[in-house]
């Protein structure tokens, strides 16, 4: 056994172990994989083993002694690859994709610290098979061959690999077939596949998506605008244009899900102030309002409600599309009506590619972080309190009628306030997430009351159409013992779907204030707003329809394939009744499920070919004027602005 490790064949076998031992650890420790059966758990254990055995072979190639090196260079890329998507599902309950790196420049705005804060003490077993394998390379390396291994050994054990790899999809064909054809949550990929194989499979997929823009044609639009003609809802006479010449202000409710609306923690309301506003009569509080966000969370929210599209499957179309053509509310609206538009962020312009992505959306002003005392910072950027105090004679600076976009970051995670702005206890659950959450929350609900009253006190608030809403969820699943002990509520995959409501709250004249239970998600908020400003959206391409119109699709459909209805919650291939959370087993409603799933596969493919063929560049609506980027300039400010 000491000859063997002392050799180069034994230093690659106990790499392939340790890669090996580390990533079954991490199925089991971090990614809920969902394991159902014998089969599942069977291909967790050598679905690892073929990306193992091929790439740490690939050392075989090199030459004497430099066959520990490439080893180790393989074995580390391959390990930090592993401990990224650890610390990537700890907050995204999701994988890492290719379009996801391109989104590194977050990290230069804050996002360090919350990647230090998913750290966990024994992250240092995801390294410390490579120190182990250093120390043996340093003391046996003086006994390994100078020559290098003939090629015919290194392609058997290559080839060995490969071989592993086939039968490895071929069991989990027979579990779950045509898993690379169809459209499968990236968690089944991992499951069946292992995370280095589902690498490749990404990369693959990226590069096929990447000429998509290269070979489009104007004629790969008309399937699109067929399909948004046919479901096209007409606007409800009762409000089409009531809103018509008032400003807009769009507020941002950063990870903000609607069971804090009325929850009390310890008998204490955690946000009176909102509570208040779904009683106004004068708003409209729309509770079964679903976020349908992906990889890009904040980012899709934004291309969502701006653009009545759908983000991509992978990745941040901020960051990967950023320089496509969109006809965006900011231009829309200033085309229909001469609406100036801005938004207000207290970030670095950077983020997510905004001060690139905004020039294509035709946004006339971007306040960043440049505008505002950053002293006054905590987390993610500056504190909403100050954030809405210091936007306010921004806002007076505009002319109206005005488009306003203002974005809050202080509930965001890991959802840090400084003590002196806590004015509610933190949860007791044990779960720091969880606890910390609801005083960020009221923090914010706090901001939004200082906001509300000075629109009020400058005259503003009446002749503004208000919009509130969450964009994505705050609380992962992977909160889910701490969630079930808040709710009361046993946190299954139909709880946790439920769980995605965000509030979407609306302040418009004519609305009738209170509840209203109709089903609809951020898809549908543009062309809700288009009708209430007297807008017909049906000349532009968007998937969404009128959440007010009687015509309104009900249906939520979600950008890895399931939906919510007010009848059936679809996960997967597990249907539920949404009234009772009782699988569905009736023949006649599963094959009405099954229609509803084959058209939002189609829309979600229609919204694809939009966004990686960049098929508006051909789409010219009647009257409109392409938005030219280059009109636009974040970079430096007038003089009102300084002022």
């Amino acid at each position: 056994m000491k000859k063997l490790l002392a050799s180069k064949k034994g230093f690659f076998a106990l790499a392939v172990i340790f890669l090996w031992a580390k990533t079954y650890f991490s199925y089991k420790q971090e990614f809920n994989l969902d394991i159902t059966n014998a089969m599942q758990e069977f291909l967790l254990v050598i679905n690892p083993l073929s990306a193992s055995i091929v790439f740490l072979g690939l050392a075989f190639l090199a030459k004497g002694k430099r066959m520990g090196i490439w080893l180790l260079v393989i074995d580390f890329i391959m390990s930090f690859l592993l401990y990224a998507n650890v610390l990537y599902y700890r907050f995204f309950n999701d994988f890492i994709t290719l379009p996801t790196l391109k989104q590194t420049d977050n990290l230069s705005s804050g996002m360090g610290g919350s990647i230090f804060g998913l750290m966990q003490g024994y992250d240092f077993i995801y390294f410390l098979d490579i120190i182990l394998l250093i120390a043996l390379y340093v003391f046996t390396r003086k006994n390994w061959s100078i020559e290098r291994l003939a090629f015919r050994k290194t392609a058997m054990v290559i080839i060995s690999g490969v071989a592993l790899f086939a039968v490895n999809l071929g069991l989990a064909e027979v579990d779950r077939p045509q898993l690379l054809q169809r459209t499968f949550d990236r968690t089944y990929l991992v499951k069946y596949l292992g995370p280095y194989n589902y690498t490749i499979y990404d990369a693959v997929q990226n590069a096929k998506t990447s000429t998509q823009r290269v070979m489009a044609s104007p004629s790969d639009l008309s399937e699109v605008t067929e399909f948004t003609k046919e479901n096209y809802a007409e606007p409800n006479e009762k409000y089409f244009g009531n809103a018509e010449g008032m400003n807009v202000i769009k507020i941002h409710l950063e990870s903000f899900q609607s069971f804090l609306i009325n929850y009390k923690l310890d008998g204490e309301e955690v946000t009176p102030f909102l509570n208040s506003l779904v009683n106004d009569k004068q708003i409209t509080y729309f509770d079964n309002f679903f976020h349908q966000t992906e990889q890009g969370k904040t980012a899709d929210a934004e291309l969502l409600m701006d653009n009545s599209l759908y983000g991509l499957p992978q990745g941040s179309a901020f960051s990967v599309k950023g320089t496509n053509t969109y006809q965006a509310a900011p231009a829309i609206l200033n085309q229909e009506q001469g609406y100036t538009s801005a938004v207000f962020h207290g970030d670095e312009k950077t983020f997510w590619n905004r001060d690139e992505i905004y020039k294509q959306f035709g946004v006339d002003h971007f306040f960043d972080s440049t505008y505002y005392n950053m002293e006054n910072s905590v987390n993610y950027g500056l504190k909403d309190k100050p954030f809405f105090e210091e936007s306010m004679p921004l806002l007076e600076s505009l002319d109206q009628p005005f488009y306003a976009h203002m974005i809050t970051l202080t509930n965001h995670y890991p959802f840090t306030l400084d003590p002196e702005d806590a004015t509610i206890d933190k949860a007791t659950t044990g779960d720091s997430t969880v606890d910390n959450y609801f005083q960020t929350a009221r923090y914010l609900d706090e901001a939004l009351e200082q906001f509300f009253n000075d629109l009020k006190e400058s005259g503003m608030y009446d002749n503004s159409v208000i919009l509130l809403y969450g964009d994505h969820y705050g609380i992962s699943t992977n909160h889910n013992r701490a969630m079930e002990e808040i709710t009361g509520k046993e946190m299954t995959d139909y709880q946790n779907a439920q769980m995605q409501r965000v509030p979407l709250m609306i302040k418009a004249p004519g609305l009738e204030g209170g509840v209203n239970h109709t089903y609809g998600g951020e898809l549908d908020v543009l062309p809700t707003l288009e009708h209430l400003l007297g807008i017909d959206s049906s000349k532009y391409i968007q998937f969404g329809t009128d959440l007010l119109s009687e015509e309104h699709n009900g249906v939520v459909g979600l950008r890895n394939g399931d939906f919510i209805s007010k009848d059936y919650t679809v996960l997967g291939d597990t249907y539920y009744d949404t009234a009772t959370g009782e699988i569905v087993e009736d023949e006649a409603k599963i094959e009405e499920i099954k229609k509803e799933k084959e058209e939002l596969a189609k829309k979600l493919s229609l919204n694809d070919k939009i966004l990686y063929g960049d098929l508006l560049r051909f789409y010219d609506p009647e009257d409109w004027t392409p938005v030219n980027p280059r009109d636009y300039d974040y970079n430096n400010r007038s003089e009102s602005e300084e002022k």
